[in-house]
């Protein structure tokens, strides 16, 4: 993640932890998580004509399922893995959609008061369903396949079976949803 121009002096950082996926440091009196080798995500926002893919799965930081866009760490099984690469990979792994096009958005800081994580939104168009999806492993991951028009009554209904929103899914709901008006 690019960082302020501006010369700080900083403590030294110092490492609390340091395990496969995660590692938990201080600088100063601040404590943030990173992940090794700054490794980072690509989240895709896979979309099928007025449709949006979501999947939802089981999250252990919150002990509760989630609906999320679909997303993986990029170079977790090849260092030298691209963005879009990691995306196309992701996409297939979790959702069983394949794209013809993958176009990356941009990097994001993931949550910038608590990791030093960013995350990489890819779009990801023409799609066409090759598999079932499910994730790798013991993801468990569900597919949903979810008209735009739909999405906010589709999240409210998930967030009243108790299920966890994330916050990326923003993004999709617009400037109506959170009752602003937008003129140019």
């Amino acid at each position: 993640m690019p960082h302020n121009s501006k010369s700080t002096s900083q403590p030294e950082t110092e490492i609390l932890y340091s395990g496969k996926f995660i590692i938990l440091k201080r600088r100063g009196t601040w404590e943030y998580a990173s992940r090794p080798h700054n490794m980072g995500a690509a989240v895709i926002l896979a979309l099928d004509r007025e449709y949006v893919i979501l999947v939802e799965q089981p999250r252990i930081p919150f002990g509760a399922h989630t609906i999320e866009l679909p997303a993986g760490l990029i170079g977790d099984t090849d260092s030298h893995e691209s963005v879009e690469t990691a995306a196309a990979r992701e996409l297939i792994e979790e959702t069983g959609y394949q794209a013809d096009i993958i176009e990356n958005l941009g990097q994001f800081a993931s949550s910038p008061g608590m990791t030093s994580e960013s995350f990489f939104l890819v779009r990801a168009q023409n799609l066409t369903r090759i598999s079932e999806g499910g994730g790798v492993d013991d993801e468990e991951i569900t597919v949903h396949r979810v008209k735009l028009s739909e999405l906010p009554d589709f999240l409210q209904q998930k967030r009243q079976q108790g299920l966890v929103i994330d916050a990326k899914l923003l993004l999709l709901l617009g400037s109506n949803f959170l009752g602003l008006s937008v003129s140019k």
